[in-house]
């Protein structure tokens, strides 16, 4: 009987794709997104674009003819202007450090980097506040000096470049860390020297993850409200970034003029976006062509 069964021919089983599911399944999943997308995507755009336009052309722009709103826009320009490179140098430098050397404490300066993500907006504000406000651990001595850091562009400028400093140190780490360090080793034994490496070699290769980094690190600093709302006082014409004089154009009912300003914020946000993923294709191209090396 044994010798029987086992004469029996066995039909091969024809291995399954997981990505291979019922027509069915795939116009569920494939629905649901597109609905997920529409409702707290596109929609909210749309409600955004059709406020600030609601009562017409003319009131939208005589929105930003007022000074506390332009100043809202150039201050929010500001502060991006001045953390945006610096937390630019700040992630060569970390992303340079930590795929370029092994030391002792690189993996605690890996946590580090990231922490800025797991602390809330709103305690990043209050540490600063109880570090260089008038009662803070440096208060009495920044007083006595005459340097207001709280209430003022200093603090904002100081909770930017917290909340956004991760950004451009995770994009290049990874592409780092895939390309290796062949290159700069090369251009080490021609002679080249540290700056060489850097400027000739090393930021042509990470340019495109440079660029994905520098656009997220500037989406997040103009947008950002809340560690900058706890820093910042809600002072007119002194230190409302955008997010923050919208809220207050809102609570005054003023909801025209503040759709007019959110839907600054949302071209920005676009064309960020749009300018991201095509950092974001050419950073996997080069990952791609690093990992076939």
């Amino acid at each position: 009987m044994a010798g029987v069964v086992s004469s029996l021919p066995v039909k091969a089983s024809i291995p399954r794709r997981a990505t291979t599911e019922p027509l069915w399944v795939k116009i569920v999943l494939i629905s649901a997104l597109v609905v997920f997308f529409g409702l707290f995507l596109v929609f909210p755009l749309f409600i955004v674009f059709k406020e600030a336009l609601s009562k017409g052309m003319g009131v939208f722009l005589k929105t930003f003819e007022d000074s506390a709103t332009a100043h809202a826009v150039w201050l929010t320009l500001i502060v991006a202007a001045i953390a945006v490179p610096l937390n630019t140098a700040f992630g060569i430098a970390a992303a340079w450090c930590v795929t370029r050397f092994q030391f002792f404490g690189r993996s605690l300066l890996i946590s580090l980097i990231d922490l800025p993500l797991w602390v809330s907006p709103v305690v990043a504000g209050l540490i600063y506040v109880m570090t260089f406000g008038a009662q803070g651990w440096a208060g009495p001595w920044l007083k006595e000096h005459g340097i207001q850091v709280i209430f003022a562009t200093p603090g904002l400028v100081l909770a930017t470049v917290f909340v956004t400093f991760p950004f451009v140190a995770r994009s290049l780490i990874p592409l780092m860390q895939a390309q290796g360090h062949k290159e700069e080793e090369a251009a080490m034994t021609l002679g080249a020297n540290g700056w060489h490496i850097l400027w000739r070699v090393t930021l042509p290769k990470i340019k495109w993850g440079l660029i994905y980094g520098i656009i997220l690190c500037n989406a997040r600093a103009m947008g950002e409200f809340g560690a900058v709302s706890v820093v910042s006082g809600h002072i007119r014409n002194k230190t409302n970034t955008m997010p923050l004089h919208i809220e207050i154009l809102y609570n005054e009912y003023q909801f025209a003029a503040a759709f007019a300003v959110a839907s600054v914020l949302s071209i920005l946000a676009l064309v960020s976006l749009a300018v991201k993923t095509y950092a974001e294709w050419k950073t996997d191209q080069q990952l791609r062509e690093a990992s076939d090396i």
